[in-house]
């Protein structure tokens, strides 16, 4: 529709030209023309080329050319308009009257020539008058140039235009609407396939893929679109998965507490030791439900940017150290191999409550998942700036499919032997707390080889000047021995 507006808007503008402009434009084109031959005319005035370059200027252009003296005596003359040339009457007859009336009024001119246009009844027709001064070396004899020239009717060549433009609006009307038909439907259609397409999105098809050709922008639109597709899809997923995981998650310790309760109520109301033991499940189960909420309620924080950070220097042999201490009973009772392989002590700058939450949760998360030998390694590896802190088990391992969802909330292996104690929630904490740190971290595995889990604490600003003394010091001592 704008095309054909355009096109309208065009040929308005070209009928305009022809109506209102086209005899102004001519009259226009038709002075410049002879104030061209006028400067040649002047230039060759008092030459050898003179009398050839008057006779060719009026014989090219249909002129009648007079040269008077300041009284309009004729002084040279070229006619090629014949008879009925107004100029040729006025010299003929004898009327330098009429010539001294235009010096006259170009004397009075600010211009340097004057135009008069004029009707010539022989011709039917209008001519142009044109009157410029010539200056010679002898300033006593001042001449003056006389140009005439018809101006030849437009009526027919504007009948024929116009005859013409009709048929070319029509022409022009009927190829706009084309275009514009073509032009319209290529460029819609994948607009309507993608509103289509977004409704069956908005009732919830997750299948549907968003599909735009032809265009940049309408590909560009549609790579945009198939992400915030993905992007939804995975926010429900997710809420579809949390949703149900915490209705589980809820509902069997709450069947635990409530059957517990009625046990207490109709059996072990009078035997104490049964009592307690009823009690205590009520109480653990009161605990998980505790620890459930607890931990959503962190995870969201992290997740919303809300946790505050207590960062402090301290050790990280120190703390590593500290943490096995708590494994000791584990160690010993249930036969697990736990070992931590230091490095040289660096002191790292981090929130040491959090860094311990991942500490222990990685270490877990590898008593739960380890192989038949229960061989857990916790290795330090020291780095310019950080300390990689990598926490091993020799379990199944995990697939390459599984390992970018392995942080996922509520993500478990469903290969895994012993039973998992815990919420879900620990490696999803675990990464919103390393993000918020800055912290690089990660998770190596192949299937039938184990699994490694890593991170990259940043050492204390202090702490790396003093180590990057220490390997300068070290590596000119050993130029110094070679």
């Amino acid at each position: 529709m704008y095309f054909i507006f355009f096109t309208a808007f065009i040929l308005i503008l070209i009928w305009l030209f022809q109506y209102f402009f086209l005899e102004r434009y001519y009259q226009s084109a038709k002075i410049r023309d002879i104030t061209d031959a006028a400067n040649q005319i002047i230039q060759a005035y008092g030459t050898d080329q003179q009398e050839v370059t008057n006779r060719s200027l009026a014989f090219d252009n249909s002129l009648c050319i007079v040269i008077t003296d300041e009284m309009g005596n004729p002084l040279v003359m070229e006619n090629n308009m014949g008879a009925y040339s107004h100029l040729n009457k006025i010299i003929n007859k004898g009327y330098g009257i009429g010539l001294f009336k235009m010096i006259s009024k170009l004397k009075q001119s600010d211009d340097n020539y004057i135009t008069k246009i004029a009707q010539n009844e022989n011709f039917k027709s209008k001519e142009i008058f044109y009157c410029t001064s010539i200056y010679t070396d002898d300033s006593d004899k001042q001449a003056y140039l006389f140009i005439e020239s018809s101006i030849e009717p437009i009526d027919s060549t504007v009948s024929i235009i116009r005859e013409q433009l009709i048929y070319i609006t029509i022409i022009l009307f009927e190829l706009a609407f084309i275009v514009t038909m073509y032009i319209s439907k290529r460029l819609s259609k994948p607009i309507v396939d993608i509103t289509n397409t977004a409704k069956k999105f908005g009732e919830g098809d997750y299948a549907v893929e968003f599909n735009g050709h032809g265009y940049c922008e309408i590909e560009e639109l549609s790579t945009v679109l198939n992400n915030a597709k993905d992007e939804i899809q995975k926010v429900s997923e997710l809420r579809k998965d949390l949703i149900a995981n915490i209705s589980h998650d809820l509902r069997t310790p709450l069947t635990m507490v409530k059957a517990y309760a009625e046990m207490i109520r109709d059996l072990s109301g009078d035997n104490p030791v049964k009592r307690q033991e009823h009690i205590q499940v009520i109480i653990d189960e009161a605990d998980r439900l505790s620890s459930l909420v607890n931990n959503l309620l962190e995870l969201s924080k992290l997740e919303s940017g809300n946790a505050e950070l207590k960062l402090t220097d301290f050790s990280i042999v120190d703390k590593l150290n500290d943490c096995m201490t708590r494994y000791q009973i584990l160690i010993e009772q249930n036969g697990y191999d736990i070992k931590y392989i230091p490095d040289e002590d660096r002191v790292i700058t981090a929130d040491i409550t959090k860094l311990d939450q991942v500490i222990y949760n990685f270490i877990n998360n590898a008593i739960n998942y380890t192989g038949d030998n229960k061989v857990i390694r916790i290795k330090q590896i020291n780095k310019a700036d950080v300390v990689r802190i990598e926490v091993t088990d020799n379990g199944k391992g995990i697939s390459k499919e599984l390992l970018p969802k392995i942080f996922d909330r509520y993500y478990r292996d469903a290969k895994v032997k012993r039973d998992v104690v815990g919420t879900g929630l620990g490696l999803s904490i675990c990464q919103e707390i390393l993000k918020a740190h800055g912290f690089a971290y990660g998770v190596q595995s192949e299937e039938g080889k184990g699994s490694t889990f890593w991170f990259e604490a940043k050492i204390a600003k202090q702490e790396s000047k003093t180590v990057q003394k220490m390997e300068s010091r070290l590596s000119l001592s050993g130029l110094e021995e070679k």
